[in-house]
């Protein structure tokens, strides 16, 4: 999957263009050059194509309020890009300030693509003046009306190569991630039984995402270290030279996402954070608890952390918890038994008949109540995929189900299979019955 990011002066319509390209109204669009202050990411799809789109602030070099700031994204997101949309305004025409972007786009080692935005007529003729610009030919578009869009994504995947996946379908996948200094690269450290992550007090001092290969009790796994995901508001410093972007990748590159609580400081917000990038991605989920061995401890002292992890992850409930300590090296046993359990969960395949057997006994058992207009019905449920498991539930219209019908009709399907460490999804499809 290849990276997308979309840049230029402010006011030339890029978030537009990513909106477009999105097919949703993900970034605010408005007249007031700068409104896009950090960048958003999205998936986007196109045709057999999935990307990584990335929206930025406009690139200024006056000094105003929050240009460093926005340069600084900008900056992050052509480092982290496989692919630049470099976009310039086609009614106003090439200006020096888009002379100077370019000259820094120069020194990029990306494919980089000049979108002329805003030639909503048809009439090309300011389109030829872009050629100055020295970045290949310019490409004419509308965001506005949705001219070119389609030439665009054409001739950027006839030009680029889908980044090919590097493992196979039996090797688990997992992405080590959670806030700075949780003790991420300890851990990873202690999984691989030897140094092969650089370890430090200093937060975020992993500034790449490693893969690394190994193989255990017959199983290959992938294991990617992360850099500590911050909070938005500190992504800006100079020294954060990593971005959330490039965690982001990770958590869709792996299978099972390690969720590095830290035992000795607790549960915090921007835990809760990180564990829903996760969750979003449908990516299976151990939370493991590091520093245990930091933690004066009585009797009741594990079962009261659970207790504050389930109260605060509680759209995580399927997750298993683990307490470890990468530091003195001990419990790590367990995070492999996890693995194991929800791996398997995760891969789960349910034959068809049994699966409509589970449904029709738990329609029977609770039925639902009538909800915006009429009472939810079943006809028939089947798989439609793995990782997570996929169901289609074809039913009489998806308005009548209420969220918390759905949420027991999932709980009863965990309870007839062991779906434990994994989300499951409900793919609702009309039918007349």
């Amino acid at each position: 999957m290849i990276t997308v990011a979309i840049v230029g002066r402010p006011n030339v319509g890029k978030s537009s263009l990513f909106n477009r390209l999105v097919g949703e109204r993900k970034s605010i669009t408005d007249d007031t050059p700068g409104l896009t202050r950090d960048r958003i990411i999205a998936k986007a799809t196109w045709l057999s194509h999935t990307y990584q789109l990335i929206d930025t602030g406009g690139i200024d070099f006056n000094d105003a309020p929050f240009l460093n700031e926005i340069r600084m994204q900008a900056e992050i997101a052509m480092d982290e890009a496989d692919v630049i949309l470099f976009v310039v305004d086609g009614k106003s025409g090439l200006t020096d300030l888009d002379m100077d972007i370019a000259k820094q786009l120069y020194r990029v080692k990306k494919q980089v693509y000049t979108i002329v935005n805003k030639l909503d007529s048809g009439a090309h003729d300011t389109l030829y003046e872009f050629y100055s610009l020295g970045l290949g030919d310019p490409h004419p578009i509308s965001t506005i009306h949705g001219l070119g869009i389609g030439d665009l994504l054409e001739r950027i995947f006839e030009e680029t190569e889908d980044i090919p996946v590097a493992y196979t379908e039996a090797t688990l996948k997992m992405a080590v991630i959670g806030r700075p200094n949780v003790g991420k690269s300890s851990l990873v450290n202690a999984i691989l039984g030897e140094k092969r992550v650089i370890v430090s007090d200093i937060s975020g001092t992993t500034r790449d995402a490693v893969d690394t290969l190994f193989k255990k009790d017959d199983q290959e796994y992938v294991i990617i270290d992360t850099a500590g995901m911050r909070k938005k508001g500190k992504v800006y410093e100079d020294s954060e030279k990593y971005s959330v972007l490039r965690a982001l990748k990770a958590i869709d590159q792996s299978d099972v996402c390690l969720i590095v609580l830290d035992a000795a400081e607790g549960i915090v917000e921007q835990d809760k954070r990180i564990a829903g990038y996760a969750h979003e991605a449908g990516k299976a989920s151990i939370i493991v608890v590091n520093k245990w061995d930091a933690v004066a401890k009585d009797t009741m002292t594990m079962s009261r952390f659970q207790e504050e992890i389930e109260a605060s992850f509680q759209f995580l409930a399927y997750a298993p918890m683990v307490f470890v300590s990468a530091k003195e090296n001990k419990r790590i046993h367990t995070i492999f038994e996890s693995l194991s359990t929800v791996f398997k969960n995760y891969t789960r395949k349910v034959s068809t008949s049994v699966l409509n057997d589970v449904f029709n006994d738990a329609l029977a058992f609770t039925p639902p109540k009538r909800f915006q207009g009429g009472t939810f019905n079943v006809s028939y449920v089947t798989q439609a995929s793995v990782k997570p498991p996929t169901f289609i539930l074809f039913v009489n219209s998806p308005d009548y189900l209420h969220f918390s019908y759905e949420r027991y009709l999932k709980n009863r399907l965990r309870e007839a299979f062991d779906l434990s460490g994994t989300p499951v999804h409900f793919l609702l499809r009309e039918k007349n019955l």
